[in-house]
């Protein structure tokens, strides 16, 4: 699917998931740092991306572990779900907007850790 190492925040250890295709789902019960470490160890020279659930998100944002982060907003009610930006001060933690794209039905957003 992904054609990479997928690397899975998990609170429960086991063993690796292979996908045909070579998607290998690698579960890390040790930490987000530890999990981000495993990434990019796998990447070597490219980049990693993080992705999951607005919880996980945030614990990387709190951390500083994301430098560029692209967020597309919808003003679209979808019903009660978890904020992806509650309790944090992006402008403390060394983030900033380095650009907005107004588009039909969503907002496009890059954010940057200076």
């Amino acid at each position: 699917m992904y054609h990479v190492p997928v690397f899975v925040l998990t609170h429960h250890a086991r063993p690796s998931l292979v996908m045909e295709g070579g998607t290998v789902f690698h579960f890390v019960a040790d930490g987000i740092e530890a999990a981000l470490e495993r990434a990019r160890d796998a990447a070597g020279e490219l980049n990693v991306r993080v992705g999951g659930g607005a919880s996980t998100i945030r614990q990387y944002l709190q951390a500083q572990l994301i430098d560029e982060m692209h967020l597309a907003a919808s003003p679209t009610l979808l019903g009660t779900g978890e904020p992806l930006l509650a309790g944090l001060d992006l402008i403390k933690l060394g983030y900033r907007c380095e650009a907005f794209v107004p588009g039909e039905r969503a907002g496009f957003y890059r954010i940057t850790r200076a």
